[in-house]
């Protein structure tokens, strides 16, 4: 498989310039440093899905939370079965190997999403009131995870994802249930968020690989219209400030040696009405999606980070394209801050790991979401199975464009060849989707290539709409067997090609391509006309001379409105 030999090879590249910190993390002044006052860049992944599932990364958008996905599955299969999938789930979705492979691409830290339900039961469900239930296997979960943290010097980031009843109105986040009362409603439920951070202080308050408690992922929450808004108007959130600080001060009862982070509301974005500093080894974190990479982006964190003399981290981003994932991250790590990408793997294309669901996954969407026929106990069950298998990392899909934008070109600009290719004395065939690695401008041209949506105001939109095998702006589908072919291709447009000749001369070029309006395409200066037609066709250009070596050779949209090309084949001669 192309994909996994290109990202593997890539792992040489990063972790032989990846520079691992020693010992307990910490804020000193507005920097985070090591245990010798190195100044630490954190650059991680956080393991979405993994302890806490949202929708839309199982392609169940419509349905948003854990518990509601997991009651339309034992409506399929039963109780018995539902466990068992999900059982295999958090055996398969995060091993050492996932952890091995982030740290050889240069990945330093990891951000655990926890539900709640992993450690704890849910204050209506415990035998007798105001008691916390510890559920060990959980934690035994988290320390498998720390132990291969350790073991390949990367620091994990403890982060409640899930608090219970729920932090905020985007429910999917916290799996929140909006017909009990939220964390903001309930005295019991704080309580129980605040016993369950000093259970895990006191388990890993000797460990120098926990790099921070992340104390409540998201806060969104307006108090003054409960279970109507997210947070973004409030001008003191100050039930969002005291809980963290109650966090704080019981954390601090049996650990005294590890950061906490803390978050505002407005999924951590809304920092109006923080007290002064209530502990002095304290970070800010802030999310950032879909808005612009300019310094005007990030003033304001940046603003206060310098105010309240503690340092920022970007504690959650993604989602987006790579030319978005390589300006942001250039962006912070310019100004010294570190970062944590989401998510690490989900069906879909624009992460560093794709889930391949299986066939079977399909059916299972289709009927949860309105759109079929309710699938068979058995072959559900057999789908359901499929797709935890399929969530281990040696069933991933590695996504070299997506590791390279975001380790290698916030730092180096060149293209690199996407696979090596050798010109020598055999006809060479080149797909169209196997450009170079490398940003717009640099690697292709398109007219779309990232998602601004919340600085534009306008709709979500797709950078590739195909939405599949790569994550750049060039617009990718597939045949009915999977082969990709690029797709949309249209007037000004154009995808870049190392080759490799072992010899100088004269290589003649056939481009398959098609286009049901007609158009023309060119390789380098040679162009030749498509003509209509709804099937592929072998179109002849003009032999090329390339010298001897490396050679960049650029494919155009010259004047397309539909074009779509499959590959190029070069002959010597």
């Amino acid at each position: 498989m192309i994909f996994r030999s290109v990202a593997l090879a890539l792992a040489a590249l990063f972790s032989s310039t990846t520079a691992h910190a020693e010992g307990f993390l910490r804020a000193e002044g507005t920097k985070i440093v090591d245990d010798s006052g190195q100044p630490v860049i954190l650059r991680g992944m956080g393991l979405g899905g993994w302890m806490l599932q949202e929708g839309y990364m199982l392609q169940l958008g419509e349905i948003g939370q854990q518990h509601r996905i997991r009651a339309k599955l034992v409506e399929l299969v039963g109780e018995k079965r539902t466990a068992e999938f999900y059982r295999a789930w958090l055996d398969n979705h995060t091993t050492e190997a996932d952890i091995d492979q982030m740290a050889k691409w240069g990945f330093n830290s990891v951000r655990l999403p926890i539900h709640f339900d992993q450690l704890t039961l849910p204050a209506d469900k415990e035998p007798k009131p105001r008691q916390d239930t510890w559920l060990e296997e959980g934690f035994q979960r988290i320390d498998r995870l720390l132990e291969w943290c350790r073991k390949h010097r990367i620091y994990l980031i403890l982060d409640l994802h899930a608090a219970p009843g729920g932090q905020g109105n985007d429910l999917a986040i916290s799996d929140r249930d909006p017909t009990r009362p939220s964390l903001w409603e309930s005295a019991e439920n704080q309580r129980k968020t605040v016993a369950l951070w000093k259970k895990l202080a006191a388990r890993y308050k000797d460990e120098p690989s926990i790099g921070a408690y992340d104390m409540i992922n998201e806060p969104n929450w307006s108090f003054a219209t409960p279970g109507k808004g997210n947070g973004c108007d409030e001008t003191a959130s100050k039930g969002v400030w005291e809980l963290q600080q109650r966090i704080t001060k019981a954390i601090r009862e049996v650990d005294s040696k590890h950061m906490v982070i803390i978050e505002g509301n407005c999924w951590g974005n809304n920092y109006k009405g923080l007290p002064p500093a209530w502990d002095a080894n304290l970070a800010i974190s802030f999310h950032k999606y879909w808005n612009r990479n300019d310094p005007a982006s990030v003033s304001a964190i940046e603003e206060l980070r310098d105010r309240y003399n503690r340092p920022v981290w970007l504690g959650e981003s993604g989602e987006n394209s790579n030319v978005w994932f390589r300006d942001s991250i250039a962006l912070v790590e310019g100004d010294g801050i570190g970062w944590a990408f989401w998510p690490l793997k989900k069906i879909g294309f624009n992460q560093p790991l794709e889930i391949d669901p299986g066939p079977g996954w399909a059916k299972i969407v289709a009927w949860a979401t309105g759109k079929g026929p309710k699938p068979g106990a058995d072959e559900a069950f057999a789908a359901m199975m499929q797709l935890a298998e399929n969530s281990r990392f040696d069933r991933n899909i590695p996504k070299p464009d997506v590791i390279d934008a975001m380790m290698r070109q916030p730092h180096d600009s060149a293209p690199r060849p996407f696979a090596v290719r050798r010109l020598d004395a055999a006809p060479l065939t080149v797909r169209a989707v196997d450009y170079d690695l490398g940003t717009a401008g640099v690697a292709y041209s398109d007219t779309a290539d990232a998602n601004y949506h919340v600085a534009t105001g306008g709709e979500r939109t797709l950078w590739n709409n195909g939405a599949t095998y790569r994550n750049d702006g060039v617009d990718i589908a597939r045949e009915v067997d999977g082969t990709p072919y690029v797709r949309d291709f249209v007037t000004g447009e154009w995808m870049r090609y190392t080759l490799d000749a072992a010899r100088a001369g004269n290589w003649s070029i056939a481009i398959r391509a098609r286009s049901e309006k007609g158009g023309r395409i060119a390789v380098g200066d040679s162009e030749v006309a498509v003509p209509t037609s709804d099937g592929w066709q072998e179109l002849r250009v003009p032999a090329i001379a390339l010298p001897a070596g490396a050679n960049a050779v650029t494919l155009r949209a010259v004047d397309c409105g539909d074009c779509e090309v499959a590959g190029l084949t070069l002959t010597p001669g």
